[in-house]
Order: C-alpha cells, then structure tokens, then sequence
C-alpha cells in the first residue's frame, strides 16, 4: 500500500479555488447535502478536475467518466482520501511515483479497499479529537474498486465497512467483468456473456449465471444511503446521488454502471446510448434507498425490449443466431423479475 503525491500535491489548487464558497443551498463541509441544492450542468462540468489527464485507460472508458462525475459532487473547499481496489482504474491511473489523482490517494490490494479507507477514516476522526489535525479543515473517504474488487474478492472488507457505519463512500465502477486481467467473468456479468472464462462455442452459450444484486446487498446492510446510477441524460442523476452519498453521515455506496467498449465490443463513441439503453429496458434502474426507504429517481415511459440493449454489444451476439430466442426471454425474464421487485420496494 503506498500514499503518494499526485503530480501537484496532495492539497491542490483545486480546493483553492475561485469556487471555494459552497454551492447555493449546500452545507458546504457541514456533512450534509442541501435539501435546496440546484443542479446545472454548466456550473458543474466547469468544476476543476480531481482526476488529472494523462492516465493511461482506454479512449471511451466508462470507469473514468464515472470518477469524475463523482469527484465533481465533492465541494470545492472540502479535501478527500481516495482508496483505489487494484483493477483497469488503479493499474492506469498510478504508477509510482506519479498518479494522475489531485487528492491523496490509497492504492490498495484487491480485497483490502473498504477496510483500508474504513482505517483512515477512523485514524482521521480519532486525530481531530485529539488536536493533532486542523478543526476548520474538512476530509471526506471515498473508495473506488471495479466490479471484481467490489462484487467478488473485496466483498468481506467492503461489507464489513459498511456494517461497522464508518463515515465513508465506497464507489463501485461496474463493467461487468474483470476487463484488467483479461475479460474474465465476475458475480456482475450478465446472463449468456460471452468472455474469455465463459467463451461461447458449440457446448456453450456464454455465463450461465444471472447477475449479482449488489445494490440490494448491501442496502440490506441497513446503512444510510445506496445509490445506482450510471452515465446518462445529463448527469443529473450520477451528481445527485454522488453529492447525496458524500455528504450523508455514515457509510454510504454508490453502484455505477460503466460500460467498456473492449469487454462489452461496443462502437467506442456509442457510450451514452448503451447506458441509456440499459436504464431504458430497466437492465439497469436507477434507484436509491435512503435511510432504508427506496426510491425509484427514474421510470421509463415505455419499457423497451432487452434486445434493444444486448444487440450492440458483440458479447451478446451469439443471441441473436437462430434457434436462441429462448435465451433472449429468459435474459427478458429476469430482467422483469428484477423490475417488478423492486416496484414492489418503492411502493412500500
């Protein structure tokens, strides 16, 4: 584990900022988001950058959007420790010494993430009290970790973190796979995926399994606020929930869904359709559960069909051969199974 300084310092400019003040109807460092908080594209996009250009993940990779999307919702004036699970996001990002992060940073094993930043932020709070770190300075804990270090082999240290309720965000960038090794299927791969430990041939149709419920998971962890979001419309949903889940005392988990053009075999600049598409066909539904109550943030008007969502990705092309429209419906099934679930949740 390393803690090294980003190509600036660890207290950058962007702290220092002419947008130092805090955004009209925020609590600014006060550890809550504002009720009255107005959301504006412009005003944010315009925000300095926390993760630095330079890195070297792929051109159109969903996991970097995702970040900055969530760095953004951070207040300019407020500080953050960032944990980082090895993975696509760590390997590309950090190479000692450099790292392309403004904040200080936390590279941690695979398994370790939640435990790692659950440790800094009770180190931190013990410190404050104890006068040995500045009173008006104000940090928060924000860990990111892939779909293989989140759903699979960090799952003990993150659910651990979340039990334990320490003031912390963990962010999982979901591809859907372990994209850094190789494509190898993670508990987030979908249904009949085609990937390099679940090959399609002639005596195999892709992942046999259905996709783990994360979101549900750790909501059932009682913990203050999840949120499922991905890159869509006009980041409205990804800010709010972002700043929600910062700013609400206690341990919080934003779940991002975040395509990759190389895993998911995607036209590159296509991005925002295939999130669209999969908020639209309710493969993805964005939802939150704060302090226990789910939310529906978003319903489609007209649910379309999941063919419309697995037809451009060269993963699911073997669906579409004569004789598998069997494996469609049963992808279709599952998907309204989920559906219906979680309209059940909302309406309690």
């Amino acid at each position: 584990m390393e803690n090294q300084k980003s190509a600036g310092s660890m207290e950058t400019e962007n702290q220092k900022s002419a947008g130092s003040t805090a955004d009209s109807g925020s609590a600014g460092g006060s550890g809550k988001a504002g009720k009255d908080h107005v959301y504006r594209l412009k005003d944010w996009a315009g925000r300095p950058e926390r993760l630095a250009p330079g890195h070297r993940m792929c051109a159109g990779c969903g996991a970097t959007i995702g970040v900055r999307a969530v760095l953004r919702a951070l207040h300019p004036q407020d500080h953050a420790v960032i944990g980082n699970a090895t993975g696509c996001l760590e390997v590309s990002s950090y190479m000692y010494p450099y790292t392309a992060w403004e904040d200080s940073y936390i590279h941690n094993a695979f398994e370790n993430a939640g435990a790692t930043l659950s440790g800094v932020e009770t180190a931190y709070h013990a410190l404050k009290k104890r006068g040995r770190l500045p009173q008006q300075e104000n940090f928060k804990f924000i860990t990111f970790g892939g779909d293989g270090g989140t759903y699979d082999i960090g799952f003990q240290s993150l659910s651990g973190a979340m039990e334990r309720g320490h003031d912390m965000v963990y962010v999982c960038y979901d591809n859907g796979a372990y994209m850094n090794t190789g494509i190898q299927r993670s508990s987030a791969t979908p249904l009949y995926a085609d990937t390099t430990t679940t090959p399609v041939g002639s005596a195999s149709n892709g992942k046999m399994q259905n996709r783990k419920d994360l979101s549900a998971i750790i909501a059932d962890h009682q913990v203050p606020y999840v949120g499922q979001t991905t890159l869509t419309q006009d980041f409205k949903d990804l800010h709010l929930k972002a700043e929600k889940a910062i700013y609400t005392e206690g341990a919080c988990f934003l779940n991002i869904l975040t395509p990759c053009p190389r895993g998911w075999r995607y036209d590159t600049p296509k991005i925002m359709e295939i999130c669209r598409l999969a908020v639209e066909t309710c493969y993805w539904p964005l939802f939150e559960v704060d302090h226990g109550k789910w939310t529906l943030t978003y319903e489609p008007k007209k649910k379309l069909p999941i063919e419309d969502f697995l037809k451009p990705q060269g993963r699911f092309r073997h669906l579409f051969k004569p004789g598998n429209e069997h494996l469609i419906a049963q992808f279709q099934a599952e998907v309204d199974r989920r559906w219906e679930e979680l309209l059940q949740k909302c309406m309690r």
